[in-house]
C-alpha cells in the first residue's frame, strides 16, 4: 500500500530529511544575517546607549534563552520526583 501524494506521511518523511533539516538551518542562517545587515539601518529609540549597537538584541536574546534553560536545569533538580512517585 502505498500513500498518496502530499499525504501526511509523505510529509513527515520529508522534514525527517537530512537535506531539508539543512536547507531549513541555511534559511534561519540567511534570515539572521539579513537582520543583522539591516540593524544599522534602523532608527532606535532606547534609553541606554548600549541598546544602539549593532546586533545588541539578537545577543541580549541569545544571551538569555541560554540562561533560562541554566535556570531550568537547576528547579528540575528541586522539583524533580521520583520516577515511582505516583506508583507509591
Amino acid at each position: 500500500m502505498t500513500s498518496a501524494p502530499g499525504s501526511t506521511d509523505e510529509r513527515r518523511d520529508r522534514l525527517a530529511d537530512p537535506r531539508t533539516a539543512r536547507y531549513l538551518v541555511w534559511a534561519l542562517y540567511a534570515v539572521c544575517a539579513g537582520l543583522l545587515l539591516i540593524d544599522p539601518l534602523v532608527h532606535k529609540h532606547g534609553p541606554f546607549a548600549i541598546e544602539h549597537w549593532i546586533g545588541f538584541y539578537g545577543i541580549y536574546g541569545f544571551v538569555v534563552s541560554i540562561g533560562l534553560v541554566l535556570v531550568a536545569k537547576a528547579m528540575r533538580r528541586i522539583l524533580m520526583r521520583p520516577e515511582n512517585y505516583y506508583d507509591r
